[in-house]
């Protein structure tokens, strides 16, 4: 099932209707979603709205292998993780449709990549094979018409000196980095950077400082960093899509990506509040699945953007333990 027919969804109908047809191939074709239904005695002909379509544990991904496909993956996507604790998997069948979906969610959010300089400080990602997010930066940089776009491992004088560059410029620069190595750099080298910068912030302290609230995160970036609002990117190894703010953490999907949010205490329910549990569906996710129940906390907002408020602790995943592999 090659369905790019997701990057041509325009309103609430396309939508559904592309996410019905998902819902029931991988049904058919992925063994995990399949056996995780037949657990919970979910009939797939039972469902008949968006809000019954069942969600799969993103904890699958670190012990499953969540495919609808059984030739070898063109990759593999894996989740960071500390010393002795299983990592996400997410087997990827066709490396042009996350690319497709990452260049266009960010066309529509920011216009073409080839306008702007990207400066990527991704330490610990850049250490490791597998990061999904290193490889749409990479392939970001590429498309870039700047010379000077690249990735600023552990060279912070570097990127200091090239950001000079770009001051008095009308050139569109993004300065992207996970929280700890934007929080490094703004300490050891506090500047006023120009208009013409945006500065993105992809989440992740990873051990590395002590862990702060977003809205602390974001005030200290724009003091030190001289800038008027941080921009977010919201993605995660098990998603082929992501979501973007560009201020107050306030987040906005593109068309094949909805965001809802699920009941703290019954994970099977779809909050009548709007805070609760984030459950996503990306319909990039055609090979592996397409409807995630994530461990992250959310906030809905009536025009459809959403907040990220934290995690669930010490979350453990549901059902696991009487699956069958």
């Amino acid at each position: 099932m090659v369905n790019l027919d997701f990057l041509s969804i325009s309103n609430n109908a396309d939508f559904e209707n592309i996410a019905f047809k998902t819902f029931w191939y991988q049904v058919k074709n992925n063994f995990v979603y399949k056996k995780y239904l037949e657990l919970l005695k979910i009939k797939p002909e039972s469902v008949n709205s968006i809000s019954k379509i069942p969600f799969l544990p993103v904890e699958f991904f670190k012990s499953h292998k969540v495919t609808t496909f059984t030739e070898k993956a063109e990759t593999v996507f894996t989740s960071s993780g500390s010393t002795g604790k299983e990592t996400s998997k997410h087997y990827v069948h066709k490396l042009s449709v996350y690319r497709k979906s990452f260049i266009q969610s960010f066309q529509l959010f920011y216009g073409a990549p080839q306008e702007y300089c990207f400066f990527a400080l991704l330490p610990l990602y850049l250490e490791r094979e597998g990061s999904s997010l290193v490889y749409m930066v990479n392939e970001l940089i590429k498309l870039s018409d700047c010379k000077d776009s690249g990735f600023f491992l552990n060279n912070i004088s570097g990127l200091n000196q090239t950001l000079k560059k770009y001051y008095k410029s009308s050139q569109k620069v993004i300065l992207l980095g996970v929280s700890f190595a934007l929080l490094d750099f703004a300490d050891a080298l506090p500047q006023h950077l120009s208009d013409n910068f945006i500065v993105m912030e992809t989440g992740g302290m990873k051990g590395r400082r002590k862990e702060i609230t977003r809205t602390e995160l974001h005030k200290t970036l724009c003091n030190k960093l001289g800038v008027t609002t941080i921009h977010s990117e919201y993605g995660m190894t098990e998603l082929l899509s992501q979501a973007y703010s560009i201020g107050n953490g306030i987040y906005y999907c593109p068309p094949w990506m909805k965001i809802f949010i699920r009941d703290i205490y019954d994970p099977f329910s779809l909050a009548a509040k709007s805070t609760g549990g984030i459950n996503v569906i990306d319909l990039a996710n055609q090979y592996s699945c397409s409807f995630i129940e994530t461990q992250d906390l959310g906030k809905f907002h009536n025009n459809s953007s959403f907040e990220v408020l934290g995690r669930f602790d010490n979350s453990q995943m549901r059902g696991c333990n009487m699956f069958i592999s």
